[in-house]
């Protein structure tokens, strides 16, 4: 037999030679072709340890990307001889040194089994890398042996080691970066590679948690087939997918450009990424219940039983929830479906889910999101009031948005949402200028404009317009102009009503004016002021048009942003402003219509009894029952008194109701005295409405005194658990300018909506003796943009002065 020269200097038809032809062909990697190289890899090691004459009680294991047959062309292959405590010292020696001679990079270890496991308990990585030791030649039962070793050290060891795992990615992650938003991505170690794929598998082989298994395998493979593609491009061992290779890169695996391969990428990168997080959460909530073991009985339940029912679901009895909104509830640190939720039934969910888990620092578990996606009708069109509240509510919470945003994304709910969206996803900007893909821009761009919802009366059309203004760089031709026309059909679609949807577009297709004008044009011709002004044509549109611009421009990167911008900017949204004082739209007027037939009929009830009178019903876009989520109407009269608004807004809070919208006027329909009336349209927090007759009930005992309001609203706050929630810009409080009315001075409120805002804020007029003439209160996703007319005592403008102290005592009471 010629079995050993044959392995030594191994003729045309031997496996070292077939291993030469495959990784000389031209063609494309793929799957097959890597796990062709690790078995023609494995005769080719199994022919040199033959004719190496090596003993009994010998094996060579593949370990790593070699041991899970994963052999990329110039992959290094990782290996391992194993004995029992005697070996021939030359056997290496006549192992590696064809390997070396025929230029193959190879990484290897010479060890007993005890060896191996004492190397792993000290290298996280090598312990790793043994996690798919595979048999290749020699031995077999030593190979199992260490394999059964190794995963029994893993499993023991894994409360220990994981964190310390956890802890390189983050390392790598901020060495590396993001790879679905770089322009030359490391396809192995940034965060959404080939290396956290590997972390996937030692995670699931701990037995403590596992990664959502929809889509990661094609990413997994997408990536490999990408870096093969690479390796074959560049004839090197390099995982950095560099500009100069991308279209040659391309152009090997059949994808028309560059770009389409960058965005595959992306793709596949966030896939990996989603998948990462929610299998850490996992980890975590795990060994989180084995330490607080005893101290936390709710807590005590298998993990295997917790995947078996799947992530999000409780035993009754056995797990903590709470209420964080209408269907949706917060266990162990996420946001699940309370379980009277019916997704089906509900096609405003998903949004509400995703904006209360938002709102309270939270995401959503993604056993949660799967049924959403699977079984939510889709959104009707337009949308009903609520679904575009959520929206804004979830763009609103600012960073905390990204994770549930992320989390919608990887289950197809945003591009149902937003079909739009489709165009922009994953799409590279290849520009210095921009650190992020266009989709991931529009979020960020609206994480930056949360942070500025009290500059502008319309914070709602602020972060809608920061979410879509580079919609069109899906499309041909200039994005802004093909963004315009895209907007108007979404703004539509979300039921915004006309004048917004035009405020929106303008928005839209003028998103680069200021900063363009600023930095290219003479800010003191009046000629580009003029251009400015034509183009926005109100004050309301230039605030939040100066919005958008900052937020833009943070949202792109440090290099688009800098105090000299801003200033150039702040200066020609001066100039613009004073040129359209005046406009119509500064602020909402105190003229009221005429009084329907049913304000009549309470106005004139709460006047003859001096009681309360109200009603409930269908309105705001709530569903006929009246007891959906989006809101019904609520008509209040009442006999006009000190602290009336604080009390009825008190008592609206003990019964969860949020006020979505409210107005408030005086009437005198006997000539009894004043009755004012109170239009707002209320929704539950959770659940149903209360009983109008229990709600008239406590509004009696409150006016009469024998309901202390404050107090028990008090006793409730101090019971409730706290929650996480998300850090919001300080409440905004100013006297408008003495243009805003003729007859009452306008206190403007601009706040995060929480429950009890509107009795803060009510109890502090009434605390400064001021009368509250007419209110207009809106609730624009998370925020309230409230106008207080006021007058004094006799029904005066207050002065200067008073306005001031009445406006800093608000500004106290909310802080």
């Amino acid at each position: 037999m010629a079995t050993a020269p044959d392995a030594r200097r191994p003729g045309p038809d031997g496996p070292a030679a077939a291993r030469a032809r495959l990784l000389a062909a031209p063609g494309p990697g793929g799957r097959e072709r890597r796990t062709a190289l690790s078995a023609l890899t494995d005769d080719w090691l199994a022919g040199l340890f033959a004719a190496a004459g090596a003993p009994a009680g010998v094996a060579v294991v593949a370990v790593g990307g070699y041991g899970r047959g994963e052999l990329s062309p110039r992959s290094d292959l990782d290996v391992l001889l194993l004995h029992e405590g005697r070996l021939d010292p030359a056997l290496p020696e006549r192992l590696w040194y064809p390997v070396w001679d025929s230029g193959a990079s190879l990484d290897h270890a010479v060890r007993t089994p005890a060896e191996a496991r004492s190397v792993a308990a000290a290298d996280l990585r090598a312990q790793l890398g043994l996690l798919d030791a595979r048999h290749v030649a020699g031995d077999p039962a030593l190979t199992a042996a260490l394999r059964s070793a190794v995963l029994a050290d893993w499993r023991a060891g894994a409360p220990r080691r994981l964190p310390e795992l956890r802890e390189l990615g983050r390392e790598r992650a901020e060495r590396h970066g993001e790879l679905s938003f770089l322009l030359e991505p490391d396809l192995k170690e940034a965060r959404g590679g080939l290396r956290d794929v590997v972390v996937l598998g030692a995670i699931a082989a701990s037995w403590l948690a596992d990664a959502p298994r929809e889509g990661l395998d094609a990413a997994a493979l997408r990536l490999a087939d990408v870096r093969d593609a690479l390796h074959l491009v560049t004839g090197r061992a390099t995982d950095r997918l560099a500009l100069q290779d991308q279209d040659q890169v391309a152009e090997r695996l059949g994808v028309p450009d560059a770009d389409a391969l960058l965005r595959g990428v992306y793709e596949a990168a966030r896939t990996v990424a989603y998948a990462s997080d929610v299998a850490w959460r996992s980890v975590e909530r795990v060994l989180a219940a084995r330490a607080g073991r005893g101290r936390r009985p709710y807590r005590r339940f298998p993990f295997a039983a917790a995947v078996k029912r799947g992530a999000g679901a409780v035993a009754r009895g056995a797990v903590e929830r709470r209420p964080l909104a209408e269907g949706v509830v917060e266990q162990d640190g996420e946001a699940v479906l309370a379980q009277g939720a019916r997704p089906a039934a509900d096609p405003v969910l998903p949004l509400r889910a995703a904006a209360a888990a938002a709102q309270n620092g939270l995401t959503l578990a993604d056993a949660t999101v799967r049924r959403l996606a699977a079984e939510c009708r889709p959104l009707p069109v337009p949308w009903p009031d609520e679904a575009r509240e959520q929206l804004v509510t979830l763009l609103g919470a600012g960073g905390a948005c990204l994770p549930v945003w992320e989390a919608l994304e990887a289950r197809g709910l945003i591009t149902r949402l937003l079909p739009d969206w489709e165009r922009v996803r994953c799409r590279p900007q290849r520009n210095a200028v921009h650190r992020w893909t266009v989709d991931r821009h529009l979020v960020e761009t609206a994480v930056r404009a949360a942070a500025m919802t009290r500059r502008v009366a319309r914070p709602d059309l602020l972060l809608v317009a920061a979410l879509l203004h580079d919609i069109g760089k899906g499309g041909p031709g200039d994005h802004s102009e093909a963004g315009e026309t895209a907007v108007r059909g979404l703004a539509a679609r979300m039921g915004f009503e006309p004048e917004s949807v035009e405020t929106l577009a303008v928005l839209v297709r003028h998103h680069l004016t200021l900063v363009d004008t600023a930095t290219r044009r003479d800010p003191d011709d009046p000629a580009t002021v003029e251009a400015v002004t034509k183009a926005v044509g109100s004050v309301p549109r230039l605030e939040l048009l100066r919005a958008l611009t900052e937020a833009d421009a943070l949202a792109t990167g440090p290099a688009a942003w800098s105090d000299w911008r801003a200033s150039l900017v702040d200066g020609l949204a001066a100039r613009a402003a004073a040129r359209l004082t005046g406009a119509p739209g500064g602020y909402p007027g105190a003229a009221e219509s005429e009084p329907t037939a049913e304000q009549e009929r309470l106005a004139v009830e709460a006047a003859r009894t001096g009681g309360p009178a109200l009603s409930l019903s269908a309105g705001g876009g709530a569903a006929a029952s009246g007891a959906g989520p989006a809101g019904v109407r609520l008509l209040l009269a009442v006999p006009d008194r000190p602290g009336l608004l604080g009390t009825v807004a008190g008592v609206l809070a003990l019964h969860r109701l949020a006020v979505r919208s409210a107005g408030l006027r005086e009437l005198d329909p006997v000539g009894a005295g004043p009755v004012l009336l109170l239009s707002w349209t209320v929704a539950a927090e959770f659940g149903g409405l209360p009983e109008a007759a229990r709600l008239r009930s406590d509004l009696r005992r409150a006016l009469d005194g024998s309901l202390d309001v404050a107090r028990r609203l008090a006793e409730r706050d101090a019971a409730a658990p706290r929650r996480r929630g998300v850090p919001v810009p300080p409440p905004v409080v100013v006297v408008a300018p003495p243009v805003a009315s003729a007859s009452a001075t306008v206190l403007e409120v601009r706040a995060h909506d929480a429950p009890g805002l509107l009795h803060r804020i009510g109890r502090a007029l009434d605390g400064a003796g001021v009368r509250v003439r007419t209110a207009h209160v809106s609730t624009l996703g998370a925020e309230a943009v409230d106008a207080f007319y006021l007058t004094d005592e006799v029904g005066r403008p207050l002065c200067a002065r008073r306005a001031g102290e009445v406006a800093a005592a608000v500004r106290a009471a909310l802080g």
